[in-house]
């Protein structure tokens, strides 16, 4: 096309890479044209025709599919214009080449690890040849001392049972089990007995020692009786032959308390009779003998020789018995006993401490 001027203006329907597919024009001939730009009328421009933009999107998208075309290539997209299509013809082409090259030559670590292999596995079945062999065939080899077992002869031992141990009785013996708890009451009970002999021993000794404290040689109660019977005998020839009775220790109550009042202090001895020691029922045995009644050593028989009366009858000089048969002594009035009281006491008068008692009276 021609304008008013005569200048030539032709209109360039190619597409450029970094341009938008806009129409291009170019004033042939003029100061505004680009001295690289290739004259787009030229034959040589015709023939080479450009890649378009949807060539050159599809082969940047292999390329960015291999990785080891990524690996290999020159670095990423500048800020610079984009690059036309034959730099980016070029570029695949180097970088198809540098992944080729780099899966076609083996590495360092590759080499050794295919040279360690077969050391690894040699060294191995050596170690192995070198232990387990010769241990195998050792143990199937025989020694001079196996030898010698197999060919000594085998030596046998015979012996007969008696026919008594075959019908001897094979059943359990008759052993048993002590719990602990017997054993820990058996061993109360033998200490219990052990303190039972010792206390007893101690008033065995207390007994003695108040013995020879008040050394007695006087008369006992069997002294007393004697003289009584002597006195009653004489009386009675006396009164046969008209002669006056000797003078004997009459009988009274008040008498027998008088009596008994001489011994007050006197410690108590088990088993004691005498001034120089009483117990419950040698102290009343002995009072009452030297007023002529005879009594046994014994609670329980004291009582059966009385009479029982009511305790509204008691006077001073009766006797008081428990009804255990526990204990005995004068009965003082007032609810007070005079008696002898236990090992460690002396006669005393106090009064009496419990209800279960009766009054028992002697010579009527």
């Amino acid at each position: 096309m021609t304008n008013g001027w005569g200048c030539t203006r032709s209109v360039d329907h190619r597409v450029r890479v970094d341009e938008t597919p806009e129409t291009h024009l170019t004033h042939t001939g003029t100061a505004a044209d680009d001295s690289t730009t290739a004259n787009p009328t030229t034959s040589g421009d015709a023939t080479a025709a450009p890649l378009t933009r949807r060539a050159v999107r599809e082969a940047a998208e292999r390329a960015t599919r291999r990785p080891l075309a990524r690996t290999a290539s020159t670095p990423a997209r500048t800020t610079a214009a984009r690059p036309t299509a034959a730099r980016t013809g070029s570029a695949l082409g180097a970088t198809r080449t540098a992944a080729t090259r780099s899966a076609a030559a083996p590495t360092t670590s590759s080499r050794k690890r295919k040279f360690m292999a077969p050391v690894v596995l040699a060294v191995a079945a050596g170690m192995f040849g070198t232990m387990a062999v010769p241990a195998a065939f050792a143990s199937t080899q025989p020694t001079p001392a196996a030898d010698a077992r197999a060919a000594a002869p085998v030596q046998t031992q015979e012996f007969d049972v008696s026919a008594a141990a075959g019908t001897a009785d094979t059943s359990r013996d008759g052993f048993g089990a002590t719990s602990t708890e017997t054993l820990e009451a058996q061993a109360a009970a033998k200490a219990a007995a052990k303190a039972a002999a010792d206390r007893a021993a101690e008033v065995e000794a207390a007994r003695a020692a108040k013995a020879a404290e008040y050394a007695y040689d006087g008369k006992t109660a069997e002294d007393y009786l004697a003289a009584d019977s002597a006195t009653t005998a004489s009386a009675a020839g006396a009164a046969a032959t008209g002669a006056a009775p000797a003078a004997g220790t009459p009988f009274s109550l008040p008498a027998v308390v008088a009596t008994a009042k001489q011994y007050i202090g006197t410690p108590y001895v088990f088993g004691g009779a005498t001034p120089a020691g009483f117990d419950c029922s040698g102290y009343v045995m002995y009072v009452y003998a030297q007023h002529g009644i005879s009594l046994a050593h014994s609670v329980t028989l004291q009582d059966q020789a009385g009479t029982t009366i009511p305790e509204s009858e008691a006077q001073p000089g009766d006797v008081v018995v428990f009804n255990d048969g526990s204990h005995d002594g004068f009965y003082m009035g007032n609810g007070m006993i005079m008696d002898a009281p236990k090992p460690g006491g002396s006669v005393s008068i106090r009064p009496i401490w419990s209800s279960s008692y009766h009054i028992v009276r002697f010579g009527i």
